[in-house]
């Protein structure tokens, strides 16, 4: 396992190819992506996705990392974390957990552990987007002491979003 740090009650790692089952379970499921790309993918593109963001670890000058959320002290695949780096030392960041998790206060203790990871590798700033529709989000970036400060129609789902920005 490939640690890249840990909550109290979660790990995040690198993927590997036996998440394909868990990353099907989230990805196929509309609940979920509806907050995302707003389209469920099927096993075939989910495996095509999981060998492409694997490959991205090896890349010079990669600046995008998909990682696996680990429920601890089991090995259960319950979701994923994105940091893309930006300008300036600056990341946008996400998460998305598979629906059977929800409501467990693991969105809460994810974008923590991603402040206190992005604030020791010396990132400046942190970025997240969400829909206006999804009001879990929304409450876990503001607890967290993000501030909005845009809103927009997104590309992908043409839905209204707000931008949330947090200065380290």
């Amino acid at each position: 396992m490939q640690l890249i740090f840990e909550t109290e009650r979660l790990i995040v790692r690198k993927l590997k190819l036996s998440d394909l089952k868990g990353l099907h379970e989230m990805q196929s499921n509309s609940n979920v992506m509806r907050y995302t790309t707003g389209n469920i993918k099927t096993l075939k593109e989910n495996e095509m996705e999981l060998l492409k963001l694997i490959k991205f670890y090896n890349l010079p000058m990669n600046n995008f990392w998909v990682y696996a959320i680990q429920l601890k002290p089991s090995t259960d695949f319950i979701g994923t974390v994105a940091i893309i780096k930006e300008e300036n030392n600056d990341a946008e960041i996400g998460f998305r957990l598979l629906e059977k998790y929800w409501n467990k206060k693991f969105g809460t203790e994810i974008v923590n552990g991603l402040i206190n990871y992005c604030k020791l590798n010396d990132y400046k700033t942190l970025i997240a987007n969400s829909v206006f529709k999804n009001l879990a989000s929304i409450k876990i970036f503001e607890n967290a002491k993000f501030k909005c400060v845009e809103n927009f129609i997104s590309e992908d789902l043409k839905l209204p979003e707000q931008k949330f920005i947090l200065e380290l």
